[in-house]
């Protein structure tokens, strides 16, 4: 597995597993084919309800704990955001069942972001946190939260995909030293992408599938990406993709796919503002 150093100098992998969207009755089997495929960075977030399905997974694996790379996300906190967010991260670290986590990301740039990020800059510096980042964060937000803050984010993770490229992000974030990071990958098929003249050309050159060829054009861009499936097969095809390289030509190719525009939702749109900002979690 190759793996990536964020800007404190804490080594990411590149690839990962993700389990948004998977059932917590079904994540625990899906976590554990995971690891057992070799997948050692786990990306869930308490909005997903599954921590508690990732942590039995992890306990029973009888990996050591620092070959293991766990993700969570804070959801938007009532005030007062400082001491909700200390109680949230508690509440993942019970349910992970971990004593520390490797990221923890905020998950939505709304509510008291100072606030949720103080709390958060206290856990890293108490260990809680090796590292701490954003997720859904514009170009414009991550800058005012770097430029007013002491502890730049390791990491934002955003959508990226090959019709939503984030090419103009991605330099931004790597002139300020944070590390990209892609969800949804894979457009969840969308633009018909598992069955895309290109992609799939692509992909037979090297006697690989079309997932794979994403995969493979995420991690050349740098960017650390986290393919989600519950098909045992899927996974160890998914994390099979450090055996190839694409050409110049390739990445240019797919770079032509780029649309400029979200496939899933907007965090500029004021109705899609309004219900994130509203939303809380259950506990």
């Amino acid at each position: 597995m190759r793996t990536v150093t964020l800007n404190n100098g804490v080594q990411m992998p590149i690839l990962g597993f993700g389990v948004y969207q998977i059932p917590p009755e079904q994540t625990e089997q899906a976590v554990s084919e995971a690891l057992a495929a070799g997948y050692r960075l786990l990306d869930t977030a308490a909005a997903y309800g599954n921590e508690e399905a990732v942590g039995r997974a992890v306990k029973a694996s009888d990996i050591p704990r620092d070959e293991l790379f766990v993700t969570t996300k804070l959801w938007v906190q009532d005030a007062p955001a400082q001491d909700n967010t200390r109680r949230a991260m508690e509440t993942s670290l019970k349910k992970l069942g971990v004593d520390h986590l490797d990221l923890y990301l905020m998950h939505q740039p709304y509510g008291d972001v100072y606030g949720q990020w103080r709390a958060m800059e206290a856990a890293h510096r108490e260990g809680l946190a090796r590292a701490i980042g954003v997720a859904n964060f514009y170009p414009d937000r991550l800058l005012d939260l770097i430029f007013n803050n002491d502890v730049t984010p390791a990491v934002n993770q955003i959508e990226t995909h090959p019709f939503f490229q984030r090419t103009t992000d991605h330099d931004l974030m790597r002139e300020h030293g944070v590390r990209h990071q892609s969800w949804g990958g894979f457009a969840e098929g969308r633009n018909d992408l598992f069955t895309h003249p290109l992609l799939s050309e692509t992909g037979a050159a090297h006697g690989k599938s079309v997932a794979q060829v994403v995969l493979r054009w995420l991690i050349q861009r740098g960017i650390v990406t986290i393919p989600k499936s519950v098909n045992p097969d899927r996974m160890a095809q998914n994390i099979d993709v450090f055996d190839f390289e694409l050409t110049d030509d390739q990445m240019a190719a797919i770079a032509g796919l780029d649309t400029g525009t979200t496939l899933f939702f907007d965090h500029h749109d004021p109705e899609m503002v309004a219900w994130l900002s509203k939303r809380r979690l259950d506990g």
